[in-house]
């Protein structure tokens, strides 16, 4: 457990594999400190040159909550210092939290490295690490993502399942021993107790819930490192003003992700114009979703391991 110092900025970390609910959850957790009177900074951080989840976190300014972007692949030497840099401008305006929600093929392990560096470390303190899992995570990954999402998960004080209200008991007990076992594969020393994982329908979350996960702190774990280059073993294709509509980009995502052909696809995001009004489109293997909102882009990304991008084009367009 952390002891908390009043005098500095506290520091969470909101991790997950992609797909997995990160910002969804995040939107919620920032506005739930916002409303403790806490002036909050949200650092968002994508995989990737267009950061689609970060405009997808503009409505928190309504409540008071700034939002700052880290954006573009590149490699850790150089991601350290964005992100170095950026926390550095941030500790000059007087927040009192800041949450940062990494990339889903992110190596935690990195912002740890970022935090205890000078003069950082003389400003930041971290506060909470909270992994969000997929209820309906696929049941084998390839050895580098089952690497990320047990890293992603290790130093978490709270464990939230997401898409409970979809999946079923049996789905959800898949996915709490799914995250045992990829700990245990990189010889985590990280166990979760029941009492650490949350599977409960977000849209149900009480008021003590919000209490209880803003207070959950962070388990210190060691692990044995799998050595790769992010960037080497994931892979994005973007599709910039495609023109194709809704009913058919909702038609033919899914079957992206059971071609071969097209490479390993993970995850899916985007936003399509249809009628007049915005979606963001959201996919994993496990589904779709297309929510309305406010305004967006025409720009469609597809993230996954040894992608074909004409082969993708050619399904999305069929």
């Amino acid at each position: 457990m952390c002891i908390r110092d009043r005098n500095m900025v506290q520091v969470d970390l909101i991790t997950g594999f992609l797909g997995a609910g990160k910002t969804t959850f995040l939107r919620r957790y920032a506005a739930w400190w916002a409303g403790q009177g806490v002036r909050v900074c949200v650092l968002e951080n994508d995989f990737g040159a267009v950061n689609v989840d970060a405009m997808l976190l503009q409505d928190l300014e309504a409540v008071g909550v700034e939002v700052e972007t880290i954006s573009g692949g590149c490699d850790c030497d150089t991601h350290q210092r964005r992100m170095r840099t950026k926390l550095i401008s941030m500790a000059m305006r007087g927040f009192e939290r800041v949450i940062v929600e990494p990339s889903g093929i992110f190596d935690v392990d990195e912002f740890f490295d970022v935090l205890r560096d000078e003069p950082l470390d003389r400003w930041y303190q971290l506060g909470n690490v909270i992994a969000i899992v997929d209820a309906l995570l696929p049941e084998t990954l390839s050895p580098q993502a089952e690497y990320i999402l047990a890293s992603e998960s290790a130093w978490a004080g709270k464990v939230l399942l997401s898409r409970c209200q979809l999946a079923t008991d049996g789905q959800k007990e898949g996915a709490k021993a799914h995250l045992a076992r990829a700990l245990e594969a990189c010889k985590c020393s990280r166990k979760f107790g029941p009492e650490e994982i949350l599977a409960k329908d977000w849209a149900d979350l009480t008021t003590d819930d919000m209490a209880r996960i803003a207070g959950c702190g962070y388990r210190q774990a060691s692990s044995e490192k799998l050595h790769f280059e992010e960037h080497d073993a994931f892979a994005s294709a973007y599709f910039l003003e495609l023109g194709l509509s809704r009913a058919r980009l909702e038609r033919n995502i899914p079957s992206l992700f059971g071609d071969a052909a097209c490479g390993r696809v993970l995850r899916v995001k985007g936003f399509v114009e249809d009628g007049g009004q915005w979606y963001e489109l959201n996919a994993t293997a496990a589904g779709l979703t297309a929510a309305p909102i406010p305004q967006g882009q025409q720009v469609l990304i597809v993230i996954g391991e040894g992608l074909d991008k004409a082969r993708l084009e050619e399904e999305l367009r069929r």
